[in-house]
């Protein structure tokens, strides 16, 4: 069965195809036959496209910010030139996509019905970076290969067993009961990185304690018990928690009382600013990328500088909090494209949490690794950098959800 996988970003489209045996295992992540990337946050005219298999790799820029013809120029490297791996899109059997926010309705994966599209589409309200994208990969699929089936698989259900204390804002509890409490993101990438996480330890999961870190242009904690999400950074859109590459996090809520009372700001213009406008690209001035940011600090710049330390500060203040909801800390774990590859955020996290009797590895951490501990052998707690496999979860839960 040959799976096509698209998984979008707040900057970035990523797309994988796989074929998969019936002896797959969710824990043993397979090689892509093609995968794709799109990147948007590196130039605001078009984004860059990097296409790999196994014999070639394609990088061109795509003069286009539109995602739906971005999207069919992606697949396109699928049936043509040095990376094509098929003859015809029709081969495509399944095709799975990852989607940012379900809501209540949805906490597993789900065969897409018109009835799936009009939750999407509602609930883009609550992540307009990311499910007006999902929702259209769906439907360019749609246009593409009207008659294969597809499979979402949502961000928010693996946070759907959060407890009552944690998923309830402090506000009047009738809103609560009208949808407005925490749903928690990168559920995909918490649950996968946390599964991994026990198999290389060769431990039972419900053992252990754990706090995964997925850090990319979103940023967001996991606090994982027996298996389970009990507490998360981000709540019910993914604007709250971590400071980010675009996204302000938590601020005073009052700010925009302020802005609305005394600078008239409206909706849409409190919703670009927090979204879009914020983050490490507010504080410095420059850019959402966190390489750019680096670059910046060593020729200098103090705004890029205090960008890095706000996002660093915020980062282990998260940790922290999220002790108190597992009560200790067996396994920190850091993932996805700013955890898998900052050197730099890794060791300045870590040394913020000596006091945990946590000790990274300064070498290990310096040697580009991927799933593998890098905490010193007397810390009590163990660093793991997990290379977080989202396409591959999805593709797998979308073939059990159609085997069902």
């Amino acid at each position: 069965m040959k799976i096509l996988v698209l998984n979008a970003g707040s900057s970035s489209q990523k797309s994988s195809l796989y074929e998969l045996p019936k002896t797959a295992s969710p824990l043993t992540p397979l090689q892509p036959l093609w995968s794709a990337h799109i990147d948007w946050a590196l130039t605001t005219e078009g984004g860059e496209l990097t296409v790999k298999t196994a014999e070639h790799k394609l990088k061109t820029q795509l003069n286009t910010n539109n995602r739906q013809t971005a999207i069919a120029q992606m697949l396109d490297t699928l049936v043509e030139g040095e990376t094509k791996v098929i003859d015809n899109l029709a081969e495509i059997n399944l095709v799975g996509h990852r989607v940012v926010h379900g809501g209540t309705d949805y906490s597993e994966a789900t065969i897409i019905t018109p009835a799936v599209k009009e939750a999407i589409a509602r609930l883009s309200l609550l992540a307009p970076n990311h499910n007006p994208a999902n929702l259209e990969g769906i439907e360019i699929i749609e246009q593409l290969l009207p008659n294969i089936p597809q499979v979402a698989v949502f961000d928010t259900a693996f946070h759907s067993q959060l407890p009552l204390k944690n998923a309830v804002y402090p506000i009047p509890y009738q809103w609560f009961t009208k949808g407005i409490r925490r749903y928690g993101f990168h559920g995909i990438s918490h649950q996968y990185c946390s599964q991994r996480t026990a198999q290389i330890l060769n431990k039972p999961l419900e053992s252990l304690k754990i706090i995964t870190c997925h850090l990319g242009n979103g940023c967001s904690l996991a606090a994982i018990k027996d298996g389970i999400s009990i507490d998360t950074t981000m709540g019910f859109t993914p604007l709250e928690g971590l400071m980010m590459g675009t996204r302000s996090g938590s601020i005073d809520p009052a700010i925009l009382i302020h802005l609305i009372r005394e600078y008239d700001f409206n909706a849409t213009q409190l919703d670009t600013l927090l979204n879009k406008e914020s983050g490490l690209k507010g504080i410095s001035g420059l850019s959402a990328d966190l390489r750019s940011i680096l670059a910046a600090i060593t020729e200098g710049n103090q705004q890029a500088e205090l960008a890095f330390e706000m996002y660093i500060d915020r980062l282990k203040k998260a940790i922290v909090a999220m002790l108190v909801s597992l009560g200790g800390l067996d396994v920190l774990v850091f993932t996805a494209g700013v955890g898998e590859n900052a050197v730099l955020v890794r060791e300045k996290v870590c040394a913020g949490l000596e006091f945990l009797g946590l000790k990274l590895d300064l070498v290990k951490n310096a040697d580009s690794p991927l799933d593998r501990d890098i905490a010193t052998p007397e810390s009590q707690i163990k660093v793991m950098v997990i290379h977080t496999e989202e396409d591959w979860a999805i593709a797998y839960s979308a073939v059990c959800k159609i085997q069902q």
